[in-house]
């Protein structure tokens, strides 16, 4: 037992120098090491032992679109920087991170387009609505026209011809 405090003693200093030089995903990655190491928490493959971190892990890579493939999340694609991300978002699960937090950290440094359903914020208003003010518009035009064309004369009254 104190050999694993000693051991979790030293990743902990490690991280805090990495810390302290200004680099923050060595230090993210040395206390995801150190919680897997006492935790046990990820297999020898990268895995998630631990069944409500690994659904969790599957609800956050199918939320977060990869950046180079755009149409899949990264659960789903294989390019390398989505192993990378869902790498990221393991060690971040590992560490504590709530699932907000990990998500604010992917659209921090990504931005919004990470994400395959963005929050509504006033940037993402117009996206948001713009298809209910096209709907809006494109009736108000449609029941104007239909309107003004009711209003409007026959032309082809036999009546009008005869005389």
């Amino acid at each position: 037992m104190s050999s694993r405090v000693g051991r979790r003693a030293a990743l902990l200093a490690a991280c805090f120098l990495a810390l302290a030089a200004g680099s923050g995903l060595p230090s993210l990655a040395c206390a995801a090491e150190a919680g897997a190491a006492d935790a046990g928490l990820v297999d020898a493959y990268g895995q998630l032992r631990n069944p409500a971190l690994e659904t969790r892990f599957e609800h956050i890579t199918k939320d977060l679109r990869c950046l180079v493939c755009q149409n899949e999340s990264i659960a789903d694609s294989n390019v390398e920087l989505a192993s990378d991300l869902r790498r990221q978002v393991r060690e971040m699960l590992v560490a504590g991170k709530s699932d907000d937090a990990i998500f604010a950290y992917m659209t921090d440094r990504y931005g919004d387009f990470v994400r395959f359903n963005p929050p509504l914020t006033p940037k993402t208003w117009l996206i948001w609505g713009a298809p209910f003010i096209a709907l809006v518009v494109g009736t108000i035009i449609i029941v104007r026209i239909v309107r003004r064309r009711s209003r409007m004369p026959l032309d082809d009254d036999p009546a009008a011809e005869s005389t």
